[in-house]
């Protein structure tokens, strides 16, 4: 009989926050692969699971997939968890999922904590739509690209961050978004130092340098949709600008440009340049 690969959701701070079927499910499985086990293995003993714990992380992933499809295949229940909250959401993942079910193996979720969900569901900013990007470039011009491409969203943004980088995040957020736009700042959610900071980005700013303890921690972003009136108001002046940028410069050059005054993403700027 093939084996089960549960995908266990696993705290993302507070250890209490696992549910009864997550601690089962643990103590079942004949191997519990973690992404790191000296990081795991305090859950495990926290809750005195026993259970066989491997290392199984973004750096091996792939050498090891096929020998744990293999031990699947043989009849083997295996859990995958990562360090903290759902695995394959930013975490490793992936690959064996996908060589899983492609083996025949039946993959099944044990659902649980999110940083995501749980920062969206305290930031009081619109959740009916909404895109996750994952960690944003560590470059600066690709991280401002990156912004650049979702500034102009109709949906609230979701996106991580890490402690090291907040800071020259939240300055190029606000030279991509403006002073206005709402943004939330969510830290070392279900921890003692929780803190949820939903404002404008000066504000936002102001905070994190206010004292360096407030820059620690993993960050979830939040950036909310864009106005409908400030959407119709970018491509009004898009539609008033490349007409006069094209008899300066060329498609790639006047795109560029156009997207630097308006905020809209290059790649329908060039688009727009190409439809004139």
């Amino acid at each position: 009989m093939i084996g089960t690969l549960y995908i266990v959701a696993t705290p993302i701070g507070n250890l209490d926050d696992i549910t009864f079927r997550a601690v089962d499910t643990l103590k079942s499985v004949d191997v519990i692969l973690a992404e790191d086990t000296r990081h795991s293995k305090r859950l495990l003993n926290h809750y005195d699971l026993k259970t066989e714990l491997r290392a199984f992380h973004e750096h091996n992933e792939k050498h090891k997939t096929q020998a744990v499809i293999a031990e699947l295949l043989e009849g083997k229940n295996m859990a995958l968890i990562s360090d903290a909250g759902t695995p394959l959401i930013s975490d490793p993942g992936y690959v064996l999922v996908r060589e899983a079910k492609k083996s025949g193996v039946v993959v099944s979720p044990i659902p649980g904590a999110s940083a995501m969900i749980s920062a969206m569901s305290a930031a009081g900013i619109a959740s009916d739509q909404f895109g996750f990007f994952g960690f944003l470039p560590n470059k600066q011009t690709a991280r401002i690209k990156a912004i650049q491409a979702i500034a102009h969203s109709d949906q609230s943004v979701i996106f991580y961050e890490s402690p090291k980088r907040i800071l020259a995040c939240a300055y190029d957020l606000q030279s991509v978004l403006g002073d206005e736009r709402i943004v939330c700042f969510a830290k070392e959610l279900t921890k003692s130092f929780e803190t949820i900071k939903t404002n404008a980005l000066p504000v936002l700013i102001d905070y994190l340098q206010a004292d360096d303890a407030h820059q620690k921690g993993e960050f979830v972003i939040l950036i909310s949709a864009i106005d409908k009136n400030d959407k119709v108001l970018g491509e009004e002046q898009l539609d008033k600008i490349l007409p006069i940028l094209l008899t300066e410069m060329g498609a790639s050059k006047a795109a560029k440009l156009a997207a630097k005054i308006t905020g809209i993403d290059k790649k329908y700027c060039y688009q727009r340049t190409i439809e004139l």
